[in-house]
């Protein structure tokens, strides 16, 4: 068993001062917390990979493909591989659990 407290894994966020940590990798999936203020930009690509992302917290516009949606705390979205895809007006500090199948790099 692995266990992961969301509290810890973002003070190691903070401390590598990266908008991106990656806590896990294993053969068929890899899971990171991704973070981003309000009035943030996303510059994210599109994946080689399917990811889900689960909001933690925070409040956004998320648009993959052609289609937007607002998300806040307990949305989760797909993304197929390949699909553009991208948080905007982001209006409270947003941390999203981001799990990638198969494991990003």
């Amino acid at each position: 068993m692995k266990e992961f407290r969301l509290d810890r894994l973002e003070a190691e966020r903070l401390a590598h001062n990266g908008a991106y940590l990656r806590f896990l990798r294993e053969r068929n999936m890899s899971v990171g917390l991704y973070a981003l203020d309000a009035g943030q930009q996303d510059t994210q690509r599109p994946q080689r990979q399917d990811v889900l992302n689960f909001v933690v917290s925070g409040r956004a516009s998320m648009t993959v493909g052609e289609e937007t949606t607002l998300v806040a705390r307990g949305s989760v979205i797909y993304v197929p591989a390949g699909a553009p895809a991208r948080f905007h007006h982001i209006t409270e500090d947003l941390r999203v659990m981001v799990v990638f199948s198969p494991p990003e790099g």
